[in-house]
């Protein structure tokens, strides 16, 4: 008898940005038949307004780590009562890519995800987006928090200045440098000849901090040992994809994806 496919998933929120972000994808497969969970990530649980007046000295979120946030989720996802398809944006990305190798979930989407360790660009995009964040010669004991010329450069590139500042006061949040510094980290390593359950990778061609080129660099590490492994990449949308006007493109893509595998 044929598997019954699952009927869950579970929203991972990327940094920077408020897991908020997910409210309208979350609608979107509950209407489609979906139960759907949107947690927030440790010490996230507020609003965008109240996490930045924390900035720089929220002490609990510097000291988070990646693979304290990655136990986080793997404890909420099995405590379900099915394993559930992940679906991450970003850092979220990489952290459904180290959750389907630890055998939690159905099915993964990773859309405009952070590589696993060792892929990485040489593209003047990706390493100007990274350079501030990252903070390789600043103290990891104060939170990083995008200015809106950072956010609008790596998230918003193409909208409009009232667009820009708009999703900059509903999504940014200040974020742990130590958390950024993992994901460059053995954490977020990968065993790519793993057979693992189905994975796709979204990307779009305008994203400055997370090339297209390089979510393609790494669905292509993985090894063709007959697990599915897909791609697919979207014209025009820049990083700030979930909160885009067309973002119905990539979660009916998402949906359809999901329901044929």
């Amino acid at each position: 008898m044929k598997k019954q496919p699952s009927k869950t998933i579970v929203f991972i929120t990327g940094a920077f940005v408020t897991h908020l972000g997910w409210n309208n994808w979350k609608k979107f497969f509950e209407d489609a038949g979906y139960t759907c969970y949107n947690p927030p990530w440790l010490h996230k649980d507020d609003t965008p307004e109240r996490l930045r007046e924390k900035h720089p000295d929220y002490k609990k979120l510097t000291e988070l780590r990646l693979s304290e946030l990655l136990d986080y989720y793997e404890d909420f996802i099995t405590s379900l009562p099915e394993k559930p398809i992940l679906i991450g944006h970003s850092t979220g990305g990489l952290m459904v890519q180290v959750l389907l190798q630890r055998g939690v979930a159905a099915s993964g989407i990773a859309i405009h995800s952070v590589p696993a360790q060792g892929v990485l660009s040489l593209k003047f995009s990706f390493l100007k987006s990274h350079w501030a964040p990252l903070g390789l010669f600043k103290s990891a004991n104060k939170t990083y928090l995008m200015t809106l010329e950072q956010w609008q450069y790596a998230f918003t590139n193409g909208m409009s200045l009232a667009e820009q500042e708009r999703s900059y006061d509903e999504n940014v949040i200040p974020e742990s440098r130590r958390l950024l510094r993992d994901c460059l980290s053995s954490v977020a390593k990968v065993d790519f000849s793993k057979p693992h359950p189905p994975l796709l990778f979204i990307s779009g061609s305008t994203d400055h901090i997370i090339p297209a080129s390089l979510n393609y660099s790494n669905f292509k590490k993985y090894k063709q040992n007959g697990s599915i492994t897909h791609y697919k990449e979207f014209e025009g949308k820049n990083h700030f994809v979930l909160g885009l006007p067309t973002w119905k493109d990539e979660a009916r893509y998402s949906l359809e994806w999901i329901e044929s595998n």
